[in-house]
């Protein structure tokens, strides 16, 4: 397979994947999480270049290291998950620079690991998409339901005697995988446009909540073939290309959203006695 076919075939999976973890991330409002994971996973790809292993499991262990130490520090009385996520933001982020610095003679690919290539990833890379894609899949139909409970009820979803943990694991699981194996195409920076910004328009134009998932996949898989098939036509970077596209069509999502607003023609409001609306007319205009 050409490595322009391998290309597409990677971005079609992460545009599938924003249908199911993107959605999760829009729905819990856990987009500064997502942002804050994909970022300080950045020294555990580092280190792991140094030491000549994969990137991909380097970044996949940093980032369950870093799920744990979240869980465990929002736990402290007066600490939230804002407050923790940007901590170990800056931290992952620092570390990763800091272990770069370190060994500039290694060829650590720091551009690689920051902004990804589609052009570069590998078949190993799209199978690991796969096969998060398929667990995702299969953690949204066990837990699907409770998930959505949990979401928009969460005091009714504890009172109703169902644990939290097992939820929180499934969703930051499947968010933190997600991220991970978007890193290769994207990188650390755009991986999270490219699960986000999908869901995030679909959410903008879906009538039900059910819409959202299909609308997400079908506007992930066609912004990264378009974003792709631009850069290879206009000789531009290609995970900028994906990146721009994908914000682009989340932005016409909401053009087009304000556009019907406008256009709607408004209802007139409903009146309680038009006996007492007649008199007043009269009163004012004689």
């Amino acid at each position: 397979m050409s490595y322009f076919a391998l290309a597409a075939l990677e971005l079609a999976l992460l545009g599938l994947l924003s249908a199911v973890a993107g959605t999760l991330i829009v729905l819990r409002r856990r987009s500064f999480f997502a942002v804050a994971l994909s970022h300080a996973t950045f020294p555990g790809g580092v280190a792991f270049a140094i030491l000549g292993w994969n990137l991909l499991i380097g970044q996949a262990l940093f980032a369950l290291l870093l799920v744990l130490a979240m869980t465990l520090l929002a736990r402290i009385p007066g600490q939230g998950r804002q407050v923790t996520s940007g901590v170990v933001l800056s931290f992952g982020f620092a570390l990763g620079t800091l272990l770069a610095a370190l060994s500039p003679g290694l060829g650590v690919p720091v551009e690689a690991l920051l902004v990804g290539s589609p052009l570069g990833v590998s078949p190993s890379d799209v199978a690991a998409t796969a096969i998060v894609l398929v667990v995702t899949l299969l953690v949204a139909a066990v837990f699907g339901r409770r998930i959505l409970f949990h979401t928009f009820d969460p005091v009714g979803y504890a009172a109703s005697g169902f644990r939290v943990w097992p939820i929180e694991l499934a969703v930051t699981g499947a968010i933190a995988a997600a991220v991970v194996v978007a890193m290769p195409a994207v990188g650390a920076i755009l991986g999270v446009a490219v699960l986000i910004a999908p869901a995030a328009a679909a959410r903008v134009l879906a009538p039900r909540l059910a819409w959202i998932p299909p609308l997400a996949a079908l506007i992930g898989v066609a912004g990264g073939l378009i974003g792709l098939w631009a850069s290879r036509e206009f000789g531009i970077a290609a995970g900028g290309s994906v990146g721009v596209v994908l914000t682009g069509m989340f932005v016409l999502a909401l053009a087009g959203r304000w556009l019907a607003r406008a256009l709607r023609p408004r209802r007139r409001a409903p009146v309680a006695n038009p006996r007492a609306e007649e008199e007043f007319r009269e009163l004012r205009y004689g």
